[in-house]
């Protein structure tokens, strides 16, 4: 939850992310810190290559979590739900990072301590997730790893 208020506040977002909005900030941002808008010798060059990194991902990481982006792949995501398992699983600092068994994979934040472990615990883990974490938390889809051979 700290990633997505340091990008909020980054991109000056207050509740929900509007897309045009977003974009617009990250463009001023872009060029207010493109590293080549200073030149070797200014020590606010190293700076801007750090900042305009952040700002890159920040950018792409609202992006994937904004309403619209889950609208456009709810389709996806409710095949995956509907149709695959859990491969793997693992949980660190709220966020819980689930692998399916066709090689998507999600993040879902927010996801306590206290709840993971209700999940570990239960006895049909992906049954518990449905009902409890994964249409009830926010959640990006974070990487696509390859086909799982069957």
């Amino acid at each position: 939850m700290k990633r997505i208020n340091d990008y909020k506040k980054l991109f000056q977002v207050e509740n929900e992310i509007d897309l045009k909005e977003l974009k617009k900030s990250y463009r001023s941002l872009v060029k207010e810190w493109h590293p080549d808008k200073f030149s070797q010798d200014d020590p606010k060059a190293a700076e801007a290559e750090v900042k305009s990194t952040e700002i890159i991902d920040g950018y792409h990481f609202l992006v994937s979590i904004a309403p619209e982006t889950r609208d456009a792949n709810i389709e996806e995501y409710t095949a995956t739900l509907g149709t695959s398992g859990i491969s793997d699983f693992q949980h660190k600092r709220q966020v819980l990072e689930v692998t399916f068994l066709d090689g998507t994979t999600y993040e879902y934040f927010g996801v306590s301590s206290k709840l993971y472990g209700k999940m570990v615990n239960s006895d049909k883990i992906f049954r518990f997730a449905k009902r409890n974490i994964f249409n009830s938390h926010l959640y990006r889809k974070s990487k696509r790893d390859s086909e799982v051979v069957k």
